[in-house]
């Protein structure tokens, strides 16, 4: 006991450890002091009743568990009426399930009560529960400090700064359990050499002073000494019963499996959380996913950071990393970071009966709703909704695929909007090209024209003479543009091949290769696709698609035909193509056969994550899905 502070120690031998429930970092203290420091029994703020099931369900961790006991029926009801007002047939039922409450010990790995009772089991250490018995217990949660400070302050120094604000129990029934305590606490030190006692933060001052009175024991309660039940938790809801994320509480567990440090897990795995959320988009999106760099991550942890220190705390809670992951990198990554936040490595075996939790509820395999009240309440929790667009489950999907009209297809106006600004910005750029083959040099007389000419103004250094570039305007216009996004393209990846023609006049014919919208759905009567190519005609004009007119079937690929249907309906001089190579060979013969000029714009002139985007367009199954769309569509 000589290493154990003097601010938690109590009599002669027995050392009070507040601890802060469903914190990581609090977890990660008690086990310190627990291997650095020889107790022979361990005290735990836990009722009696509740030992056998929670040792029990302790040595099954890392599988997730709750023990829980149910409280007695306050009315007289066995099932909600069904007669009478329906207001007061709503009010009665509601009472009725109020009533119906249980309390609970989650068999938490990053619970400090819990990772104490596993090592306490380890070494063989007595251990002892020594909370009072009740039927009408009620949870007291206070508004405390991050805990992760005490990566940088001792626990004592953590505790005495917190002293100050807390509230002394309000209620008669709390501090009718802290004498119990106090009173359990006597008798331990006389059976035992060294006590460990973990308690509640909020309640460890007056649990000091009780014990320092020496008051008497309160009378026991009457007690209807209800049974204890031990139930697996349902992997989807782990989020309600963890104190740490599932994600977390995973890298904590695993950390323990390999021997590894978990010192800074609570940071750490956030990191983690991100570059796992990142690999499973990634997987789904394929090459039509957003470019996620470092760079973009370092941004988002920067997100974070700032909004945790906004709500007064240095480790984020779920809703705050969503709302930077959608705000940095999109609704689709914001829906990973979620997904993946829950996910937990250990499920409960199939034979174990499981419970499923949600706010402020719980539900028994039997289908009993109950109110459940945590015997170990971490600081208080608030829900806050986020918005996220996000992907549709397998079965809806299969019944929008079965009822598509293959005879209605339109697009979607913004993507219209956006690949045309895209298609006059290509235009515009090969227009400046062409203007470049007829730029001269002329000396400087009075303007700097177009710009200084270095190369030829130091090749005349000895004259002392300065050269600036002249373009004259560029001649003629381009009335055809060529994208071609993959060269060369595998046709088994772009099955689908179409002409559209204009809706208005500000749209081009377009004529494109894309993948097939069918195999994926995104909402009722709305698919995507990803262009592999297109062709531009603007000003728009009538014709046969490319794809079945018999005069382009000499072309080879796919690339061929659509740059041999722009050669041909073209009625200007030059042809625009865009690509990630310039053309060879066999495709100038083919604009000479034309009598036509390739211009080539490189694709690398254009950011890679704006190419990415434009190549995703939606498919819709006629102009009124338009009305809905918005609500369906999700970006990468």
């Amino acid at each position: 006991m000589n290493s154990v502070s003097d601010v938690f120690r109590l009599g002669r031998n027995i050392a009070v450890f507040p601890v802060v429930h469903g914190s990581g970092d609090s977890a990660v203290e008690v086990r310190r002091l627990m291997l650095n420091q020889k107790f022979s029994c361990l005290a735990v703020p836990l009722p009696p009743s509740f030992q056998a099931d929670v040792e029990a369900a302790v040595e099954c961790l890392p599988q997730v568990s709750v023990v829980l006991q149910r409280q007695p029926v306050t009315n007289f009801h066995t099932q909600p009426p069904d007669f009478g007002d329906a207001l007061e047939v709503a009010e009665s039922a509601e009472d009725y399930a109020e009533s119906r409450t249980a309390s609970y010990v989650p068999i938490d790995p990053c619970q400090p009560v819990i990772a104490a009772l596993r090592i306490a089991r380890q070494e063989r250490m007595a251990r002892a529960f020594i909370d009072i018995e009740t039927d009408n217990y009620i949870p007291q949660s206070t508004i405390l400090p991050d805990p992760y400070a005490l990566k940088r302050v001792s626990p004592e120094q953590f505790a005495a700064a917190i002293l100050p604000a807390l509230p002394a129990p309000a209620d008669a029934d709390q501090w009718t359990r802290l004498r119990w305590m106090a009173a359990e606490l006597h008798r331990l030190s006389a059976e035992y050499d060294s006590v460990l006692c973990l308690c509640s933060l909020p309640d460890w001052p007056w649990l000091r002073d009780l014990f320092n009175a020496a008051v008497d024991r309160p009378e026991a309660p009457e007690w209807s000494e209800t049974p204890t039940e031990a139930y697996g938790v349902a992997p989807r809801t782990l989020t309600f019963v963890l104190g740490e994320l599932p994600f977390i509480t995973g890298l904590y567990e695993q950390a323990r499996a390999d021997l590894d440090d978990d010192e800074n897990l609570s940071i750490d795995g956030i990191k983690s959380l991100l570059v796992h959320a990142r690999d499973r988009y990634r997987e789904e999106f394929g090459t039509r996913a957003r470019r996620i760099t470092p760079s973009l991550l370092s941004r988002c942890l920067r997100y974070i950071r700032n909004l945790s220190l906004i709500e007064r705390r240095f480790t984020p809670d779920l809703y705050t990393l969503v709302i930077a992951a959608k705000q940095t990198a999109g609704d689709q990554y914001a829906v990973h970071v979620a997904e993946s936040a829950r996910e937990y490595p250990w499920a409960p075996a199939e034979s174990v009966p499981r419970i499923r939790f949600g706010i402020d509820r719980a539900s028994l395999p039997d289908g009993t709703e109950l109110v459940p009240l945590s015997r170990l309440p971490g600081p208080p929790v608030v829900w806050r909704t986020c918005q996220l667009n996000t992907r549709p489950d397998p079965r809806t999907v299969y019944r929008w695929q079965k009822s598509w009209d293959p005879h209605g297809q339109c697009s979607w106006p913004p993507e219209d909007v956006a690949i045309e600004r895209f298609r006059t910005h290509v235009r515009d750029v090969a227009l400046d090209l062409i203007g470049n083959d007829l730029a001269k040099t002329e000396k400087f007389s009075a303007s700097m024209k177009d710009g200084l000419d270095i190369r030829e103004t130091l090749r005349n250094w000895h004259t002392g003479e300065l050269y600036v570039r002249v373009f004259p305007p560029a001649r003629g216009k381009i009335d055809c543009v060529v994208m071609l996004f993959d060269s060369p393209a595998d046709p088994r990846n772009y099955p689908w091949r179409i002409t559209w023609h204009a809706e208005h006049q500000d749209e081009s014919t377009l004529s494109l290769f894309a993948t097939n919208f069918t195999e994926e759905m995104v909402g009722p009567g709305i698919a995507v696709a990803r262009y592999g190519g297109a062709m531009f005609l603007f000003p728009p004009r009538p014709g046969p698609d490319i794809w079945r007119d018999p005069r382009f079937d000499f072309a080879d690929t796919l690339e061929e035909r659509l740059l041999a249907a722009g050669l041909h309906y073209s009625r200007e001089k030059h042809v625009a193509i865009m690509s990630h190579s310039p053309p060879g060979a066999g495709w100038r013969r083919l604009a000479s056969r034309y009598r036509k000029k390739l211009v080539h714009v490189p694709l690398a002139r254009f950011g890679a994550e704006t190419i990415e985007k434009l190549r995703i367009f939606h498919v819709l199954n006629g102009h009124e899905i338009r009305s809905y769309a918005d609500h369906f569509i999700r970006k990468p």
